[in-house]
């Protein structure tokens, strides 16, 4: 009562006094680039934890971490640099002048407006704490407690109204502990302290200590964007050339399909044969044999290779038997110095940069678990990923894969029943071989001085939902495709038709209750030319 008393108060002081000095972020420097760091302590994790940004000590070791997106560093000179930045800015925000003296209780709804808040004892902080920037994007927080900070479980820091993590500051002087499902916002810089974070914990910023420990268990956390942060663009891509007509290559090897293979662009060898596919499931051409388009897609493969192959990295995966588990990365270059197993799902994160690229790259084979996926989020597109495997790739049954693999010398590429490839699989020397799987293409595709594709791809043309489907499912033909001269039809994993129906008004429902549970595949024709063609999952 007391608290929501003192901040009633304070908004009234500031309708009347609008132009109240509130303080400047203080710049971090080299330490801005730290998720996690201790000038003097070890900084250590156990189980699965998420971590974007630098780790390090300067003083002491960094202990059973996974892959990180970012350096790891222990007392180098990185380390050493941030530790004199840390100091600068833990001295800034010790000298800023409070604005508003609060109890030691933080949180139970209350809400903070901009402003440089005073607690004069240890701290706690209780369910749900609001940081309201009233429309200023530049509001800056600044919370000094004098004493140690506690967290109680699923405790929450909210920014509203424009609050962004980088503008927020924790200037603990001891222990910062934080209890298992919390949320935090912003940089936590503890002085002769600890601090841990306990399972299932968030951070949007950077946990700092001067001097104590720095342990995390099962977290996710990131350092904030914003606020002068770089903006990550990654790599220049290469430049494709023919290599982006085709859906499906080999350079040397043969190319062989079973079962209902969907595939927009191009499908060929430059040596051997293809074999399998169906024309009426490929949007591009299906080349059985050697020609001058596969002969220059080869070439211009190379080019691609050599370019992939001598870009520098930036960040190093350590641990490539431990790819996916959720591992979040952002555009970069990367790579792992060893044979990698995709497990589960890693996301590729644009930072809401829509031309963001990514590189990974893989010096070893590539396997998937069953299920695995890669997904992108906040802007990422399947046109701007590309991975560089030396090595067998093999994407197993049902897996969601997004980006233009390039294999160099792989004794097979393997992709398995029910996978969904967002991209290409182009391999400079090896076998290619699907089974019942569903390739989409990037929609650029440059055939200046080749042969035409005999169809174009085309994208978007239907809507289908929801998918997974129940007991019935709809197809919605979309602008520009002419109602009542295309089909549909519904295969089951093994070829068999189970469904065909002309789509004769722009919105069609179908009922599936018919339909066994599991994997189907749709094709959508116009004058027995592909429109599109995807994979659809009954649920019963």
């Amino acid at each position: 009562m007391k608290t929501k008393l003192l901040l009633l108060i304070t908004t009234v002081t500031l309708s009347v006094w609008p132009k109240v000095f509130f303080g400047q972020a203080p710049a971090l420097g080299d330490a801005a680039g730290f998720v996690l760091f201790s000038t003097n302590g070890a900084v250590s994790n156990s189980g699965i934890s998420q971590l974007t940004g630098n780790v390090g000590t300067n003083m002491g070791s960094s202990t059973a971490f996974g892959n990180v997106n970012g350096g790891m560093h222990d007392q180098d000179s990185v380390c050493a640099k941030c530790a004199t930045d840390l100091l600068s800015a833990y001295n800034k925000l010790a000298a800023t002048t409070a604005t508003f003296f609060i109890s030691t209780l933080l949180g139970n709804g209350d809400t903070l407006i901009a402003g440089v808040y005073s607690i004069g004892a240890a701290a706690t902080l209780n369910g749900n704490l609001y940081l309201n920037a009233r429309g200023n994007a530049n509001a800056v927080f600044i919370i000094r407690v004098l004493g140690s900070l506690s967290v109680n479980a699923s405790s929450k820091v909210k920014l509203i109204n424009g609050a962004i993590a980088c503008n927020v500051f924790w200037q603990i002087e001891g222990l910062a502990s934080f209890a298992s499902g919390t949320a935090m916002r912003g940089t936590i810089i503890a002085n002769n302290g600890a601090i841990n974070m306990a399972t299932g914990d968030t951070l949007e910023g950077r946990a700092l200590s001067t001097g104590g420990a720095v342990g995390v268990t099962g977290v996710f956390a990131y350092t904030p964007i914003g606020c002068g942060s770089p903006v990550l663009n990654g790599p220049a891509s290469p430049v494709l050339g023919s290599t982006a007509c085709y859906g499906l290559f080999s350079g040397d090897g043969s190319v062989s399909n079973s079962g209902v293979t969907m595939v927009q662009g191009d499908v060929g060898t430059n040596v051997g044969s293809t074999t399998g596919f169906v024309s009426s499931d490929v949007s591009g051409t299906i080349h059985p044999g050697p020609d001058l388009s596969t002969a220059q897609c080869a070439k211009d493969l190379d080019t691609v290779y050599k370019y992939l192959n001598t870009l520098k990295y930036d960040i190093e995966l350590l641990y490539p038997a431990q790819f996916g588990a959720n591992l979040v990365l952002t555009p970069h270059t990367y790579i792992m110095k060893a044979a990698a197993e995709l497990t589960d799902t890693v996301y590729l994160n644009a930072l809401g940069n829509a031309n963001a690229v990514f590189v990974i790259q893989v010096n070893g084979a590539l396997t998937t678990s069953t299920y695995a996926k890669v997904l992108l989020i906040n802007g990422a597109q399947a046109k701007n990923v590309y991975w560089k495997i030396e090595g067998a790739v093999t994407i197993n049954d049902n897996s969601v894969f997004r980006g233009t693999i390039v294999c160099n010398n792989g004794a097979v590429g393997a992709f398995y029943t029910g996978v969904e490839l967002d991209g290409r699989f182009l391999i400079t020397a090896g076998a290619l071989t699907t089974a019942a799987i569903t390739t989409t293409m990037p929609p650029k595709c440059i055939t200046t001085g080749l042969p035409s594709l005999e169809n174009a791809s085309k994208t978007a043309a239907v809507t289908v939902y929801p998918n997974p489907f129940n007991t019935s499912t709809a197809v919605l033909i979309n602008d520009g495709v002419p109602v009542g001269q295309c089909e549909w039809k519904l295969y089951n994993v093994l070829g068999a038709e189970v469904m065909s129906t002309k789509l004769t008004k722009q919105l069609t429902t179908l009922e599936t209750t018919n339909l066994a549970a599991g994997i189907y595949f749709y094709r959508v024709t116009e004058d027995d030319k592909l429109v599109q063609a995807g994979k659809l999952v009954s649920q019963k």
